[in-house]
């Protein structure tokens, strides 16, 4: 049992943020896969965040695509700045944002996907009404 132990943790730290000048593929994705970015608004939001961070957290994007339900980016960040820091304020900024566009954008899907969010939320016990990404973001 212990040497299984030992394996999950070298595993759960493969994923970690340790240089913070260094370059990170990283991706963060929506809770049961949902296809959440099919609108322009919702992508809008993650440039418009995407924007800010690097304009006032001093986010390197080097690339970044955006699916449907999960966005891939090649990050650093700028000389003084904490890429962990600036990876939890983006997704916790974009997931009151979304939340908020989901509820004032005329949206078929609103009442199924805040159900899906709060659903999550629930399951996680995280202390959120709503949970719309998924934890952690596989940084490599």
């Amino acid at each position: 049992m212990k040497y299984e132990f030992s394996i999950f943790i070298i595993y759960a730290n493969r994923y970690k943020i340790r240089d913070h000048s260094g370059l990170y593929f990283v991706t963060f994705t929506i809770i049961g896969w949902l296809d959440l970015f099919v609108r322009r608004a919702y992508k809008d939001c993650i440039i418009d965040s995407l924007n800010y961070c690097v304009g006032g957290k001093g986010l390197q994007v080097h690339a970044y695509v955006i699916m449907t339900n999960h966005l891939h980016l090649i990050v650093s960040a700028a000389a003084g700045h904490n890429l962990v820091s600036t990876v939890r304020d983006f997704k916790k900024f974009t997931s009151k944002a979304l939340l908020w566009l989901i509820n004032e954008i005329p949206e078929a899907r609103r009442e199924w996907m805040l159900n899906n969010f709060n659903n999550e939320a629930n399951r996680t016990k995280r202390g959120a009404e709503y949970i719309l990404w998924k934890e952690g973001y596989h940084a490599r």
